[in-house]
C-alpha cells in the first residue's frame, strides 16, 4: 500500500510540476470576473454584455491542457459595417491541447475553414480565408462576378476581401465565432493606417507591437505549436537581437489569373485590377524556397523552430506576420497547412481525471521590468491615453491626480487590453500625475493638460 501510496504521489508530483513550467498551462489569460462589450453602428459608446471574457478555467493531465472560454476578449468587438449582422457571442467551448505537440512526417494536414488555432484570450483563430471563392460562371462572364462558395478556385482572402467588416481589433464573427484573420492588433497601431474604424469605435487589440522585445506568446495553433507576435530573435539560437520574423510568401508577377504558381492552368479568374488587385485571391501568391535560407524568414506553415523566452530550449513556433507598415502579411499567422500534427479537438466534456490550474496570486510584479508605459500627447488639451507594450497580463487600475495630490478619476486597463483614455476637457490646466498599478508596483508618469 506505501508503495502505491507513493507512485501515486510521484505522479501527482510530477502533474503540478508540469503545470508550473509548461507554457502551453500557465500563459491563458484566465478571468471570471470582467465581462464583454460591443458597439453597434451608429453608437460609439459601449454596451456592456453579460458574457464572461478571456479564458475561465485551464485544466490539465500528464498529457492535456483543456481550456474553457466563451470567445469574447476583454477589448470591445464591432461594429462590423460590411452588413454582418451577427454580434460576437458566446461560443461555450471546450478546447483540448496537447501538452507536447510533434512534427507531422507523413502528408501535411491543411489550415481549414473555421478555428485553426486559440488566442491566449480564448478568440478563435482562423486562417486566411473567408470562404468564398471565384466562381467563372455565365453570370459572371456576363459582367456580374459571382463570388461562389468552396468551389476552391481563387480563393479568397479575408484579410483583403473582408477589411470593411472588421473592427477596430481586427477581428469579426461568424455566426457569432468572434475571430481574427491576422496579427492581433489594432489597426491604429499600424504604422500604415488601412482603416479608420477606429476612429469612431475605438478597441486596442490582445498586444502592441514593440520592436524592442521579443513579441509576447499570443495563442496556440490546432497542432499544439505556440503562436507568436511579429518580432523574435533573428538567429534560431536566440542571439542576433530582435527582427521583424518575415513571410517567406510574396505576390506573384501576373496580370492574368489562369494558372498556379505551379504553372498549372486552372479556370480563368478575373484579371488583376483595381477591383480584384493582387493579393486579392491566395492564389495570387508564391513561396520563395530561397527566402528560409535568411535566419528571420519563415518556412511554408508560417513558422520556424527557435528558442523564445517561454522555451529556452527552444520549439516549432508559428508567428503572426507584418510587413515593414506594420500591416498583416499572408499567411497572416498559421498556414497554408500545419507543421505539426492537427490533434487538438474541441469537447463537450473531460472524460479524464485533470488537475486545475489557478495563476499563483502572489506573482512578482513585471510592471516596471515588462511594460514599456507610454503616456501622451503631453502636453495634452482633450485626451490623454495610456498605453501599454506589449502584452498586458494582469488588470492594471490608472489614476490621476492634480498637483495637490487629489485624486481625480481611475479607471481599470483590462488584462488582454493595451490602451486606456481620460477625457480632459473638463480638467483645469496644470500639472498631473498619471499612476499604473498592478496592486504590487506602481508607476508615476507626469503630464501637462494646456488649454486654449
Amino acid at each position: 500500500m506505501k508503495k502505491i501510496v507513493s507512485v501515486f504521489s510521484l505522479v501527482i508530483m510530477f502533474i503540478i510540476t508540469h503545470a508550473q513550467t509548461n507554457p502551453a498551462i500557465i500563459n491563458w489569460l484566465q478571468n471570471n470576473s470582467i465581462k464583454g462589450r460591443h458597439y453597434v453602428s451608429g453608437n460609439s459608446t459601449p454596451i456592456n454584455d453579460n458574457v464572461l471574457a478571456n479564458v475561465q478555467t485551464v485544466q490539465f493531465s500528464s498529457s492535456w491542457v483543456y481550456i474553457s472560454t466563451q470567445g469574447i476578449p476583454t477589448y470591445m468587438t464591432g461594429p462590423f459595417l460590411d452588413g454582418n449582422p451577427s454580434l460576437a457571442t458566446a461560443q461555450n467551448a471546450i478546447f483540448k491541447f496537447p501538452l507536447t505537440p510533434a512534427q507531422n512526417n507523413g502528408t501535411l494536414t491543411a489550415t481549414n475553414g473555421g478555428n485553426i488555432g486559440i488566442f491566449i484570450n480564448g478568440v478563435a483563430l482562423f486562417d486566411y480565408r473567408d470562404g468564398v471563392s471565384w466562381s467563372n460562371s455565365s453570370n459572371a462572364l456576363k459582367g456580374g462576378p459571382l463570388m461562389g462558395m468552396g468551389d476552391g478556385v481563387w480563393n479568397r482572402d479575408a484579410v483583403v476581401g473582408e477589411k470593411g467588416g472588421f473592427d477596430c481589433s481586427k477581428g469579426h464573427p461568424a455566426m457569432g465565432n468572434y475571430h481574427h484573420h491576422q496579427n492581433p492588433s489594432a489597426f491604429k497601431l499600424d504604422k500604415k493606417v488601412i482603416s479608420t474604424i477606429c476612429n469612431l469605435y475605438d478597441a486596442d487589440g490582445l498586444y502592441v507591437i514593440d520592436t524592442t522585445k521579443h513579441s509576447p506568446l499570443i495563442g496556440f495553433a490546432y497542432d499544439g505549436f505556440p503562436i507568436y507576435g511579429a518580432y523574435a530573435y533573428k538567429n534560431a539560437n536566440g542571439t542576433g537581437g530582435i527582427v521583424r520574423m518575415k513571410s517567406s510568401f510574396s505576390l506573384r508577377n501576373i496580370t492574368t489569373r489562369t494558372t498556379y504558381s505551379n504553372g498549372a492552368s486552372v479556370t480563368a479568374g478575373p484579371a488583376v485590377n483595381a477591383t480584384y488587385p493582387l493579393g486579392y485571391f491566395r492564389e495570387d501568391y508564391q513561396y520563395d524556397t530561397t527566402s528560409t535560407a535568411t535566419p528571420d524568414y519563415l518556412d511554408d506553415h508560417n513558422g520556424r523552430f527557435c528558442v523564445t523566452p517561454e522555451y529556452p530550449n527552444g520549439i516549432y513556433c508559428y508567428f503572426a506576420t507584418v510587413d515593414a507598415n506594420w500591416n498583416s502579411a499572408y499567411p497572416y499567422v498559421v498556414g497554408p497547412t500545419f507543421y505539426g500534427v492537427k490533434n487538438v479537438s474541441k469537447v463537450t466534456s473531460i472524460s479524464e481525471t485533470v488537475s486545475t490550474y489557478t495563476p499563483a496570486s502572489n506573482i512578482t510584479s513585471t510592471l516596471k521590468k515588462e511594460l514599456n508605459i507610454s503616456v501622451y500627447p503631453n502636453p495634452s488639451s482633450d485626451l490623454i491615453a495610456v498605453q501599454i507594450a506589449g502584452m498586458n497580463l494582469k488588470n492594471l487600475s490608472i489614476s490621476i491626480f492634480d498637483n495637490t495630490g487629489r485624486l481625480i478619476e481611475t479607471t481599470v486597463l483590462y488584462q488582454g487590453s493595451t490602451i486606456a483614455y481620460f477625457d480632459t476637457r473638463k480638467y483645469y490646466n496644470g500639472e498631473y500625475v498619471i499612476r499604473i498599478s498592478d496592486g504590487i508596483s506602481i508607476v508615476n508618469k507626469k503630464v501637462i493638460i494646456a488649454k486654449e
